[in-house]
């Protein structure tokens, strides 16, 4: 019977916190028809969005090196070395950058948005926005969650480029492939789709990370130990809610 009451506290308080992640998504949505804060949406793009450009360049960098170096050699091995450039585009640019992107920015984007949120919460400083009829939620979210909606697609264009630039890097230099060759099968096999349909995904990645983010700010326990529990939960959920969505939009995408 103890197994049986923790699995259905378990599932019974699962539904309860997906019911309110909707709720508080319906108001924020509700909220995007009054007039936008332009400073506030700037200064979220560029704290969450220019901030980001190291790491992310970093590990689409690394990604591409890696990819390269796991199917250059079995590509020149089977003669298909005119189409390493375009395998490595496609990957990248349809799964590996948007994916890779948003894990990125769930644990340094989605984290600060929470941290934030949650020690104005504890400070009491989202009453004092009620005290002064100021709704939290158009004040707080609404201007987070349209800068990643727009940071997180710029970031996975720039991503997806220096990941392709690893690929050449490897191709050319490891693999033997001339660069002409690389580029051509790139503009051979990619189609516009497989950038755009990247940058899609990541729109929606976007908008899940400031999502979960504000939510677990805004539910956060007290206390500094409440901080970090919140900032936890905000990473492990929206990376779990990045590799579920990315399987539904790549089936319906692709």
């Amino acid at each position: 019977m103890g197994f049986l009451e923790r699995l259905g506290s378990f599932v019974v308080g699962g539904f309860a916190n997906f019911g309110r992640v909707v709720l508080l998504y319906s108001e924020t949505m509700r909220q995007l028809g009054h007039k936008p804060r332009l400073r506030h949406i700037v200064a979220q793009m560029s704290h969450l969005g220019v901030d980001s450009l190291a790491i992310v360049s970093l590990t689409l960098l690394f990604t591409g090196i890696v990819l390269t170096l796991q199917v250059g050699h079995e590509f020149v091995r089977f003669g298909a070395q005119s189409t390493i450039g375009g395998v490595i585009a496609i990957a990248i640019g349809r799964e590996l950058g948007p994916v890779l992107v948003g894990v990125v920015c769930a644990g340094r984007v989605g984290s600060a948005i929470t941290a934030e949120i949650s020690t104005m919460k504890v400070t009491e400083q989202i009453d004092a926005l009620r005290v002064m009829a100021v709704n939290p939620v158009d004040y707080l979210i609404v201007p987070r969650m349209i800068a990643c909606m727009l940071v997180v697609p710029l970031l996975t264009v720039f991503g997806d480029l220096v990941g392709v630039f690893g690929g050449w890097i490897v191709a050319v230099f490891y693999t033997g492939i001339s660069s002409y060759l690389y580029t051509s099968s790139i503009d051979t096999f990619v189609d516009a789709f497989d950038l755009t349909g990247g940058m899609l995904k990541a729109m929606f990645f976007g908008n899940v990370i400031a999502v979960l983010g504000c939510y677990y700010g805004l539910n956060c326990p007290a206390g500094a130990e409440g901080v970090g529990k919140a900032t936890t939960r905000t990473v492990v959920s929206s990376i779990i809610a990045i590799f579920a969505l990315n399987a539904l939009l790549t089936f319906i995408l692709f």
